[in-house]
């Protein structure tokens, strides 16, 4: 199907005024669950280094180990679709 086509095709849609909203196309799940785990990690450091204690250290190793398990997963996320 030619570009015409397509545009032939589409012109005899009616317009129903709607706006369809997409997520951005670099948006991505594994994405977005590293930059959480980040901003976990990142939080727990602060809170260990303003109030150090086992608990606090504790917590985030738990949370750097997470952050590096996302980071993981993004790089194998990414090896595969930037492969061609």
């Amino acid at each position: 199907m030619s570009t015409s086509d397509l545009r032939s095709l589409l012109d005899d849609v009616p317009d129903t005024l709607e706006i369809v909203l997409r997520r951005d196309p670099s948006w991505s799940p594994v994405v977005e669950a590293w930059r959480d785990a980040a901003e976990e990690a990142a939080n727990a450091l602060a809170d260990w280094r303003s109030r150090p204690s086992r608990g606090a250290y504790v917590a985030y190793r738990a949370a750097q180990d997470r952050e590096d398990a996302a980071q993981d997963a993004l790089q194998t996320q990414t090896s595969r679709t930037s492969v061609s």
